[in-house]
């Protein structure tokens, strides 16, 4: 998928990390490490014992990470944890990191990702509860598949089935724990300690005791004891404000900056096709849109360059050159089509709008297609990607661009309703514009264009109406489980050897990712919308077994967004789960006005349920798209905002692809 220049990038990056690996970090120092899990320093993790009192964030925390403290790679370097020390709390998606050696979760009942509901049983040997409304929080857990060739290594993870709730604390108890013969592991010593009676103000457990006895004092206020306590910690989930403030203040910037005028743009390249092509035109051009990377031109490499204030601000006259690419179908001729963005998919380019399937969706539903790149994750950032795989302390540097990607796509859109339609390229020979902006501006994108397309749909005051194909959030979930990442993680894996090192950077690596993709901005897509933002309502377009994108992503972001599902979702026995789709209710009647998840079956047998990626059967990632019944459905979306039934009822299938 990411093409011959990327495997080489991969190979040279490899090459690098030669040297011999540095021993896995060990719980160290407590005045940097947390001394009741002694596996690695962080862990357990997000915790707040890795956060300090701060009375300017929403919170009234904020993330205090030692460079010490964090994963070094093989040659020495430990991660800066400067730009994590920004955040005022974790990842709303973020997975609960623990390691508990001999741990059989079968054997201690822990609720699987085949059966969510027992996450919420009062005896769950695993319990998370929000401490502030006092809610038992859905979870499956699972051990590390990626270690288990180095068991003493394999971390525990505590996935959230919805994701949690910013500024909110929770509470995390792991009690009655069992080995593969089904006797009880025994806590720590150190938490045992902390369980037993008050030390003295000079022990060097003494702090740690006092945060470990207001969490036992929550789990206890909501009925659980500590007899069979293995470990307990809490965590605080970032605010609304620390996620989105960066994006939402060079949104508001630049475009105040605008103020009612059209995008700066360039037409570069016109091309009109024969009369039999369904698409009579292509477009391609480029944009000057403000910059505030800390380069001019804002390469890739280039992070924010922060002002007094802590938000973004540009260098004086920094631009980003964006370039965008146009299909105009030729039923717009006559009839305008509808304006909307198209989002590439993972590392790619706006070529992508000119593929098949995107063209057949112009073609057939009128609809003029714009779209430029993803800067942060595209073709251009392929050799950035790899640097932060083998140096997770460049990694802010993509979350950075990301958003600054952001802030292209909403300049293009802006343009499509306004400026575009009075440009030549962009009318018919009677000087007729053919773009249509009576319904709106649309989205449209597949893959990371579904995964990055609802958090530009969250921020966006523009788009009201978005299809997200083959979607999914929360990278730290998705990496481990996607084909796509396999040559990516030769660089990680050399990079860092050790298998909860992996587990914790990735943990990590989301904090920051969680403001260039939906998963820092789900709580807002569909209600509660951000700050000078309108409401929008999205449709969810999924392919059952997908090998790129794991559809319990999209689960999870059905839940968070409180969208519902097209039922029956799947043909009985298709689905491993104890009740398929849990906690995300059937649409009851059509047309359905509100957000939506629907699943297109191409016959491709249900994913493994382990965090490692398929390998049964071929990859239906592209199906949907290609299926006539799910663009017609996406398209009286888009134009309608009402999600229709295209299959009779019954589970919607899609023709297996070539």
């Amino acid at each position: 998928m990411f093409g011959r220049g990327a495997a080489v990038l991969v190979l040279v990056a490899a090459s690098v990390l030669v040297p011999p690996a540095a021993a896995a970090a060990p719980a160290g120092d407590p005045a940097v490490c947390d001394p009741v899990d002694p596996a690695a320093c962080l862990l357990p993790f997000p915790n707040d014992w890795y956060t300090v009192p701060d009375a300017s964030t929403a919170t009234g925390l904020r993330v205090d990470l030692a460079r010490s403290a964090t994963p070094r790679n093989r040659l020495g370097k430990h991660v800066d944890p400067t730009g994590w020390n920004r955040n005022d709390g974790f990842s709303p998606g973020s997975m609960l990191l623990a390691h508990v050696p001999g741990l059989d979760l079968g054997a201690t009942g822990a609720a699987p990702v085949t059966d969510l509901a027992r996450s919420l049983r009062d005896d769950a040997p695993i319990a998370v509860v929000d401490t502030v409304t006092g809610e038992r929080w859905p979870y499956f857990a699972e051990l590390d598949a990626n270690a288990a060739g180095s068991p003493d290594r394999r971390a525990l993870i505590i996935r959230p089935a919805r994701n949690f709730l910013e500024g909110h604390r929770y509470a995390v108890a792991l009690r009655g724990l069992k080995d593969s013969s089904g006797a009880t592991i025994e806590p720590t010593d150190v938490f045992r300690t902390l369980l037993g009676p008050t030390l003295p103000d000079g022990d060097p457990l003494y702090a740690r005791q006092r945060a470990a006895k207001r969490v036992i004092g929550d789990l206890g206020w909501h009925g659980i004891g500590t007899d069979g306590l293995y470990l307990a910690w809490d965590f605080t989930i970032a605010s609304a404000r620390g996620l989105s403030e960066r994006m939402l203040h060079i949104r508001d910037d630049a475009f105040a900056n605008l103020g009612g005028r059209s995008p700066a743009f360039l037409v570069t390249d016109v091309v009109d096709n024969p009369e039999t092509d369904p698409i009579a035109r292509r477009v391609r051009g480029q944009m000057a849109v403000p910059s505030y990377l800390n380069v001019y031109g804002g390469p890739p490499g280039s992070r924010f360059r922060y002002g007094p204030d802590g938000l973004p601000s540009r260098l004086p006259g920094n631009v980003q050159v964006a370039a965008f690419q146009c299909e105009i179908p030729r039923s717009a001729l006559t009839t305008p089509g509808q304006a909307a963005l198209y989002g590439h998919g993972l590392l790619g380019s706006e070529e992508e709008v000119g593929s098949g399937a995107v063209k057949a969706f112009a073609a057939e539903h009128g609809v003029v297609f714009c779209a430029t790149k993803w800067a942060g994750m595209s073709k251009d950032d392929i050799a950035n990607a790899v640097v932060s795989l083998a140096d997770f302390s460049n990694f802010p540097s993509m979350a950075d661009r990301m958003q600054q990607g952001f802030l292209d796509q909403l300049w293009l859109g802006r343009a499509m309703t306004t400026g575009l339609p009075k440009h030549r390229a962009f009318q018919n020979a009677d000087g007729t514009p053919v773009i249509d902006v009576s319904h709106g501006l649309g989205y449209y994108g597949n893959s990371q264009g579904g995964i990055m397309g609802g958090a530009l749909t969250a921020v966006s005051t523009d788009i009201r109406r978005a299809v997200l194909g083959v979607p999914g959030m929360n990278y730290s979930t998705l990496l481990n489980r996607s084909v796509d990442f396999s040559q990516y993680a030769v660089v990680m894996n050399l990079a860092y050897p050790d298998a909860l090192d992996r587990q914790l950077l990735l943990a990590l690596a989301q904090m920051l990712w969680d403001r260039g993709e939906t998963d820092g901005y789900a709580q807002h897509l569909t209600t509660d919308p951000l700050p000078g933002t309108p409401d929008h309502r999205v449709l969810l377009h999924v392919a059952f077994g997908d090998h790129q994108v794991s559809p319990l992503t999209a689960d999870v972001l059905a839940r968070t967004i409180g969208a519902r599902v097209h039922q029956p979702a799947v043909a009985p026995g298709r689905h491993p789960d104890t009740i398929p789709y849990w906690d995300v209710p059937p649409i009851d009647r059509y047309p359905y006005d509100g957000s939506a998840l629907v699943v297109w079956d191409s016959g491709t047998p249900y994913g493994p349920l382990t965090n490692t990626p398929p390998t049964e059967g071929r990859d239906p990632h592209s199906d949907p798209r290609r299926s006539p019944a799910a663009r017609l459905q996406a398209a009286t979306f888009l134009k309608t905002g009402q999600i229709v039934d295209v299959c009779d009822a019954a589970p919607c299938t899609a023709p297996a692809g070539g």
